[in-house]
């Protein structure tokens, strides 16, 4: 499959203090999710998923209000891509899960660069900029599960047509 769409490199933020201020002290709150909130509302916290696709949405780049497995099912908006590129949403989780559909429950983050992915989850309960290896020091994240490319404005309507 090829890394398609190809897109310009975005200047993307490497740490936390270089972040819009919006992004930066985002309280973790599991139900704040993106099918229940108002595109990009961060105001009373965010889950994973709502965090991630509202940073996006910030660089230009919309994401339906899409669960962790209809992410990873969805052709429309994303496309799966075998080596990440600044903005393309990464999905962790702990391995297959018998009777649930890929990706079901998945914790979604935003990758910024080599080594360097942007999330929001419990057990900080802030903003983090994770390494792979912190993320596979902890169970429920130790598997990069997949990683999706958000298509841009213009590539997604020409894909509805």
């Amino acid at each position: 499959m090829p890394d398609t769409p190809d897109r310009s490199s975005p200047a993307v933020p490497l740490s936390l203090s270089a972040l819009p201020p919006r992004f930066r002290d985002v309280p973790y709150v599991y139900a704040r999710h993106p099918q229940t909130v108002a595109d990009g509302d961060l105001s009373a916290g965010a889950n994973c998923q709502l965090y991630a696709y509202a940073f996006l949405a910030h660089h230009g780049l919309r994401v339906p209000p899409l669960r962790s497995s209809e992410l990873w099912a969805d052709d429309t908006a994303t496309v799966r891509v075998t080596e990440p590129a600044p903005l393309d949403l990464l999905l962790f989780d702990a391995g297959p899960r018998p009777g649930r559909d890929p990706g079901y429950a998945a914790h979604v983050g935003v990758y910024l660069g080599p080594d360097r992915v942007l999330h929001l989850c419990r057990e900080v309960g802030r903003p983090a900029i994770w390494s792979y290896t912190e993320f596979a020091a902890r169970p429920e994240y130790a598997r990069l599960f997949g990683v999706k490319r958000c298509l841009s404005v213009t590539e997604h309507n020409r894909a509805r047509s």
